[in-house]
């Protein structure tokens, strides 16, 4: 292969994990998660882990965080080069699978970002501060691209807290730049769904996954401490099927909220997978019916190309 690794998104329910797994199987490789949400311990189904596909094939970045923390870019990227590192020393192949956008785009994008330590007198000091203070503090110091920085007090604190850290190590800010970045050589496949069958896909997928025990997986959850807020935070399924369970929304209307919120998503996926490609991402979009045999056989014909 002239390429390194080989990264397989496309939108939710377009099948792309099964993709991923059969390619992995063939060619030696192992799976490295770009899912923002399947890093989370006990929350499976709503995430869509399918870990029954993966047989013998190896995965990462599944299973590493508690439910109820918030995980987040910065680790991801952490994670991904040390995992994406000892991969390639293994002599395997990295087969990036995943539907967010950002992490993948951004692990794609070769950017390494130091670790940070904690700086008990900046705390200190933003200690009392309320989150709007923080957001225009943060802003005085880099443009926000999106919210995931200010969402809680403790995210603006750690955000800013990275931030002080840079201007004071200007060679580790330079690390993290996209400018300074050398990209992965890694060959992107898109799984290409028509949105209509996309969307009939996401509807039988939703059914199938309240039969097989979600909204019993947001109870359990629940009963292990994990709290309604942030089961709510992590969107989608775990919003409205928790939003159930406490009694804010009956089963109609938070299946109705639910499908409606799931099409909405993946429309946001197909648009970051648009933008990747004029950021200079070239995805090389395959039929998501393709059998799987020859699925693999393209997926090498282009890696060898």
């Amino acid at each position: 292969m002239k390429y390194e690794a080989i990264a397989i998104t496309g939108p939710t329910a377009s099948g792309k994990t099964g993709k991923a797994v059969g390619l992995a199987s063939e060619i030696s490789g192992e799976i490295i998660s770009a899912d923002s949400r399947q890093v989370y311990t006990g929350m499976d189904l709503g995430t869509g882990k399918d870990l029954e596909e993966y047989g013998d094939v190896a995965y990462h970045l599944i299973d590493i965080a508690p439910a109820g923390s918030k995980y987040n870019l910065h680790k991801y990227i952490q994670d991904f080069e040390k995992v994406y590192s000892d991969i390639l020393e293994r002599g395997k192949i990295p087969v990036i699978c995943g539907g967010t956008g950002m992490y993948l785009e951004n692990a794609l994008s070769g950017i390494r970002l130091p670790e940070v330590p904690e700086n008990p007198g900046l705390r200190e000091k933003l200690e009392g501060k309320s989150l709007e203070e923080l957001t225009a503090i943060l802003e005085s110091k880099k443009t926000l691209h999106n919210v995931t920085d200010v969402d809680t007090v403790k995210r603006a604190v750690r955000a800013i807290e990275i931030e002080e850290y840079y201007e004071k190590h200007p060679e580790e800010a330079e690390k993290s730049r996209r400018e300074n970045a050398v990209p992965l050589h890694a060959l992107i496949i898109g799984i290409d769904i028509p949105r209509d069958l996309r969307r009939e896909r996401i509807t039988s997928r939703l059914n199938q996954r309240l039969e097989n025990g979600m909204m019993e997986e947001i109870r359990t959850l629940l009963s292990q401490g994990v709290k309604p807020e942030d089961l709510i935070y992590y969107g989608l399924e775990y919003k409205f099927l928790t939003l159930h369970a406490i009694g804010e929304l009956t089963y109609q209307e938070m299946f109705t909220a639910l499908e409606t919120a799931i099409h909405q998503f993946a429309k946001r996926q197909m648009t970051w997978f648009r933008g990747m490609e004029r950021r200079g991402f070239h995805i090389h979009w395959l039929p998501y019916d393709m059998p799987q045999e020859e699925f693999n056989a393209r997926v090498l014909e282009l890696a060898e190309g």
